[in-house]
């Protein structure tokens, strides 16, 4: 199998690729510029950033570079990580007792073979008080986290429902990921 790089610094899609079987890879962060041109609808939005982050991953012709970019979208609107405490607080309230939309763009490239496709998935916040937002803002946990939310920790206690896929909002759907893998000959099982 050929070696496999992960173009991203997040410690979940690290954690979500080792989960589904892929142990051996390497992290390689690309610099890139995450501007979009202003017509793109949301899932095109994460899979041109995504794509631009794979073409950016400096790799050989062989190794098969993975690339995400995931973005929570309220109304329409991109909310990205909180610039501070009252940030996170004006985005948590404007989530509360509300769907949102997280989409995330993957993009899997081995030499000038490109794949791109991406994932949304709705999540539904129950009504929560002032706060308890607060309280979970103090944890820290939603500091560095598109929407001020980890679902997969304390910020899955907002979480009323999803709908669609759970490892999306973790940060990389990682059937899709598998299916993208295997246009490449790459099988996890």
């Amino acid at each position: 199998m050929p070696a496999i790089i992960l173009a991203s610094a997040s410690p979940r899609r690290r954690e979500l690729l080792e989960r589904i079987g892929l142990t051996d890879f390497q992290i390689r962060v690309p610099e890139t510029d995450e501007s979009f041109p202003d017509s793109l609808t949301p899932p095109e939005v994460v899979e041109y950033i995504s794509r631009k982050k794979a073409q950016a991953a400096e790799c050989t012709e062989r190794e098969i570079v993975i690339a995400a970019d995931t973005m929570v979208f309220l109304d329409g609107q991109r909310l990205g990580k909180p610039r501070d405490e009252d940030h996170a607080l004006e985005m948590l309230t404007a989530l509360q007792g509300r769907r949102h939309t997280v989409c995330t763009g993957v993009t899997v490239r081995q030499g000038g073979r490109l794949l791109t496709e991406s994932e949304s998935t709705d999540v539904f916040f129950r009504p929560a008080a002032a706060e308890e937002l607060r309280r979970y803002i103090q944890t820290g946990e939603p500091m560095d986290k598109a929407g001020a939310y980890g679902v997969q920790g304390r910020g899955s206690l907002l979480v009323e429902r999803l709908e669609g896929d759970f490892f999306n909002v973790m940060g990389l759907p990682v059937l899709r990921l598998s299916r993208m893998l295997r246009e490449f000959g790459v099988n996890l099982f």
